[in-house]
């Protein structure tokens, strides 16, 4: 069997949307549970392509659903486009997740003549790993940058911003700032233990940002 690559991912993935957003499934029917909903997609996606492609599967210790692609499935309603994710560093909101996203969100249907449910695929959507980080605390260290900002004013924006650091570790990113800014992010992402990322602004801007690939949408 051919090894998964990213371009196949993009193409399966579109393919998928369009079956599963047909496909009535009695398991979910009457189902509430964002979480459970989220786990039925992403199991069904992965044999999907269990059947075609060759691939590593993600386990607890990588975190990510294709570590040698770098790449995280998430799988969110569009009544409330969010999910949670992994707390590494405060870095990730500045300089990204440290990966890819494959997002699906959906809109659920319940049929209650035959008691079946239907996760209509409205958006599939790819976000680049160098896209993963919060917008607006992106937009904001670069606006500093391209004001002539210096490294105390980095220092107060990050602790205005409430990014859970201390002072030395506000100094360490300062410096790094100045050397190599960050891309402009696309999420947005709050403060908890772990991250809560929301999708609203990338279904808005897939496929008009680089970076944000529409890869299917209903």
């Amino acid at each position: 069997m051919p090894v998964l690559t990213i371009e196949t991912l993009y193409s399966e993935a579109a393919k998928f949307s369009a079956a599963e957003s047909r496909h009535p499934e009695p398991l979910l029917y009457g189902v509430t549970d964002g979480k459970a909903v989220g786990t039925y997609l992403e199991k069904q996606f992965r044999m999907y392509l269990k059947e075609k492609y060759e691939f590593l599967e993600g386990n607890s210790a990588s975190g990510i659903d294709f570590p040698a692609l770098l790449v995280d499935v998430k799988v969110t309603s569009i009544k409330q486009p969010q999910s949670s994710c992994p707390f590494k560093s405060a870095r990730q909101k500045i300089f990204g997740l440290g990966y890819s996203l494959l997002i699906f969100v959906y809109n659920k249907i319940d049929n209650s003549t035959n008691r079946t449910a239907t996760l209509n695929i409205l958006h599939t959507i790819f976000v680049s790993s160098e896209r993963t980080a919060d917008f607006q605390m992106t937009r904001g260290i670069l606006n500093i940058l391209q004001n002539e900002g210096n490294k105390d004013d980095l220092i107060a924006f990050m602790f205005d911003r409430n990014l859970p650091i201390d002072e030395i570790e506000a100094v360490n990113i300062a410096d790094e700032i100045l050397i190599n800014p960050p891309i402009q992010g696309f999420l947005t992402i709050s403060n908890a233990l772990q991250w809560r990322l929301q999708y609203g602004r990338v279904i808005e801007r897939a496929g008009q940002q680089e970076g944000i690939i529409a890869v299917y949408k209903s």
